[in-house]
C-alpha cells in the first residue's frame, strides 16, 4: 500500500506536506507503544492550514499520508543526522521530540526493516515529489518548492524557550537564490511577528536535496510554530481566527517569493 497524495496545480508553486500524515501499517501499529500509537509529533492541521493558500495560489500539492513514525520523508536517508551535536529524531524515530520512547520493548526497527520502509514508503514520496518538481519547471520555468511543517512551541529537549511563529529555513542561503532569501527576510520584518531564517531549523532533507537554485529550483522550509493557530494538546484543536492570521503572512510571502523567483528565472534567461 502507498499513500502518498499528488494534487495538481498551475502555478510554480509545489506545497510539500511531508508530517500531517497520521496512517500506521498494522505491523508498525503491533510495534509501537501506546504513546507512539497517537503520534503526538504529527505536524497537526497543516493541511488544512494551507488549503486556502493552495487554491488561491494553484499550488501543486504533495502529502504524505502516513506518519513520520513509519518513516521521517524529511531526514537523510542514510541515517546521518541534519543537525550534527543536537537533539534531533532520526530517520525511522525512537523516541517523541521530548525524549520518550514510543516502540515496545524489543520492537525498534532493526537496518532490515529500516531499508524496508526506506523501499517503500521514503522514496515514493521523493519520487513523487521529484516528479512534481520536474514537471513544474518544465512547465512554468522555474519552480519554488515550500517545504510545509509545524511543531510545538516549546520543546526544551530540541531548544531553548519559545520558538518564534515563523521559522524560514533556506539551507544557510543554499537552497535558495540569496535575493528570495532577502525578500523573505523583508516581508517577514514588516509583519509584526517573531521570526528567524536559519535559526534552529534550517530546512530538513527535502529542502538541502530538491533545493537547486541554479537549476531554477527554489526551496525554503517554513516551520511554524503551533501556538500560532492551534492548541499544543490533545485533541489539538485548530484555531481559525488565529490561522487567518498566519495565512496573511505566509500569502504574503508566497507571492512575494513567487515575484521574485519569476524575476529571477524569466523563461530563457537560466539554464
Amino acid at each position: 500500500m502507498r499513500l502518498v497524495e499528488v494534487i495538481p496545480g498551475e502555478s510554480p508553486l509545489v506545497l510539500s506536506q511531508p508530517h500531517v500524515g497520521t496512517a500506521l501499517p498494522p505491523e508498525v501499529t503491533a510495534a509501537l507503544s501506546d504513546l507512539g500509537r497517537s503520534v503526538p509529533d504529527t505536524d497537526w492541521w497543516i493541511d488544512r492550514l494551507y488549503a486556502p493558500l493552495a487554491e488561491r495560489f494553484s499550488a501543486t500539492i504533495v502529502r504524505q499520508g502516513w506518519s513520520r513514525y513509519v518513516i521521517d520523508v524529511n531526514r537523510d536517508p542514510s541515517g546521518a543526522s541534519l543537525y550534527p551535536g543536537k537533539a534531533t529524531t532520526g530517520l525511522v524515530p525512537t523516541e517523541t521530540f521530548d525524549g520518550e520512547p514510543i516502540w515496545q520493548p524489543g520492537a525498534e526497527p532493526d537496518p532490515a526493516e529500516i531499508a524496508r520502509r526506506r523501499r517503500h514508503f521514503f522514496e515514493p514520496y521523493h519520487a513523487a515529489l521529484a516528479g512534481a518538481i520536474e514537471a513544474t519547471r518544465i512547465r512554468r520555468g522555474f519552480c519554488l518548492l515550500w517545504d510545509c511543517h509545524s511543531i510545538r512551541s516549546r520543546i526544551p529537549r530540541l531548544f531553548e524557550g519559545v520558538l518564534p511563529t515563523f521559522n524560514l529555513g533556506t539551507f544557510d542561503g543554499r537552497s535558495c537564490s540569496p535575493d528570495l532569501r532577502a525578500a523573505a527576510e523583508r516581508v517577514l520584518a514588516g509583519s509584526g511577528a517573531a521570526f528567524v531564517i536559519d535559526g534552529r531549523f534550517k530546512g530538513g532533507w527535502i529542502t538541502r536535496h530538491h533545493g537547486r537554485p541554479g537549476e531554477r529550483v527554489e526551496a525554503v522550509q517554513m516551520e511554524l510554530a503551533q501556538a500560532a493557530y492551534m492548541d499544543e494538546a490533545p485533541p489539538w484543536t485548530f484555531r481559525e481566527e488565529k490561522a487567518r492570521e498566519v495565512r496573511a503572512v505566509l500569502a504574503k510571502l508566497i507571492e512575494t517569493l513567487l515575484e521574485e523567483a519569476g524575476r529571477l528565472h524569466a523563461r530563457g534567461s537560466a539554464p
